[in-house]
């Protein structure tokens, strides 16, 4: 049995990733989609942990998935140390808290809950936290964890949507294209299952976990 979830016309949403890439790997098709159909009133873009040239590819990342001339688009890049995390406790909770005082979202896009990198992992718990009367959609990362699960929001994407990702991701970051995890056929591949899983006509959907979803 499918179920479908209706999200309201105009969205205001709150992407957030631990590192630089995150957001664009986990949630990209998504975001691509909602801005190709007009739904995006208002993005909010926090990537946690970005330095030097990456905090430069995490900001030209989010303009070229969320055109500024079409939403209202704002994009903060944090200092975290990478892999540290949970040692950084309570800066990041206080940053989320000063979030919350900031921008209301009625969709938040973050990390799985459970997801095995520590760094996800608290932030999804940190999310959790903060938002406790919202629409939280968990993406998911492809990584050596081998952490994936089967997810139970699929949102369906055009075959067009998913190469344009792909596109997206090479070009933002060249800095990662030596990895063995970065590569077109990764994205495609995941996308790929997921499509299989939500039946889309496509052949194509991105994963998520809706933890808690109220009607």
């Amino acid at each position: 049995m499918i179920g479908r979830l209706s999200l309201p016309p105009e969205l205001d949403v709150l992407c957030i990733g631990a590192h630089a890439d995150d957001i664009e790997i986990g949630a990209g098709g998504t975001i691509l989609r909602l801005a190709g159909e007009g739904r995006l009133r208002s993005v909010r873009w926090v990537v946690l942990s970005a330095a030097g040239v990456r905090a430069d590819e995490a900001r030209a990342a989010a303009s070229s998935f969320v055109d500024p001339a079409n939403a209202d688009l704002r994009t903060t890049i944090g200092d975290a140390r990478d892999g540290y995390f949970p040692a950084s406790f309570t800066e990041l909770k206080d940053g989320f808290e000063a979030l919350k005082l900031e921008f209301e979202p009625n969709l938040i896009l973050t990390h799985r809950r459970d997801d095995l990198h520590q760094d996800h992992r608290l932030v999804g718990e940190l999310t959790w936290n903060t938002y406790r009367h919202h629409t939280i959609l968990e993406y998911e990362i492809p990584k050596y964890d081998a952490d994936l699960v089967s997810p139970n929001v699929l949102v369906e994407l055009p075959a067009a949507i998913v190469e344009r990702k792909c596109e997206l991701l090479d070009a933002a970051y060249p800095s990662q294209r030596g990895r063995t995890w970065f590569s077109a056929d990764t994205f495609r591949g995941l996308a790929r299952v997921r499509g299989v899983e939500a039946a889309a006509s496509s052949g194509f959907a991105e994963g998520f976990v809706g933890r808690k979803l109220t009607v």
